[in-house]
């Protein structure tokens, strides 16, 4: 299975980057995988706050394609 996962590059203040190390640890995950889930939490109250109730949820898998007409 392929991952479809957008891979793009970060640049983290290093003190910033040490925090989210502890954090990460904390709660036993990489820091990839804390960072995603920072993101994900933050759209998701970003969302119940007032966001775009048209805009697809990236929590969400892959998107239906359109029906066709």
């Amino acid at each position: 299975m392929a991952d479809d996962r957008k891979a793009f590059l970060l640049r983290a203040d290093p003190l910033l980057w040490r925090e989210i190390e502890r954090w990460a640890a904390d709660e036993l995950r990489s820091v990839n995988g804390q960072i995603e889930f920072i993101l994900r939490d933050a759209v998701r109250r970003r969302r119940k706050g007032g966001g775009d109730p048209a805009a697809p949820d990236p929590t969400a898998g892959p998107a239906e394609p359109p029906a066709s007409p």
